[in-house]
């Protein structure tokens, strides 16, 4: 079982079911999900609580810019345009992160 740390309000959206797909850097730890899988989310701000979710589908794409043609954002519980997409995501992620790594789209569903 694959553990991710999520921040809370993306962690609420998750547990109600209105955020299926969480974006991440495609690196080592990314590579190692695949469909089936089962992974464990922590709320960032609040560790005791958990979500378990089963992968569904990977989405992957060598950019956000990329990844929002290939997905539905407002699955991701992002809304707006590419750019403001974008814009949120290199908060977490830079450019050169993106490029060495590339990105995917893990859709999930409550178990």
């Amino acid at each position: 079982m694959h553990k991710m740390n999520v921040r809370q309000p993306y962690f609420n959206m998750m547990k109600a079911g209105t955020k299926l797909i969480e974006l991440r850097l495609y690196d080592e730890k990314r590579q190692k999900i695949k469909i089936g899988d089962k992974i464990e989310f922590c709320c960032a701000e609040n560790m005791v609580d958990k979500l378990l979710v089963e992968v569904t589908a990977l989405y992957k794409a060598e950019d956000f810019k990329a990844l929002c043609g290939i997905i539905d954002i407002k699955k991701a519980g992002l809304s707006g345009t590419t750019k403001a997409v974008m814009r949120t995501m290199e908060k977490f992620y830079s450019k050169e992160k993106q490029e060495k790594y590339g990105v995917v789209g893990i859709e999930v569903k409550g178990i």
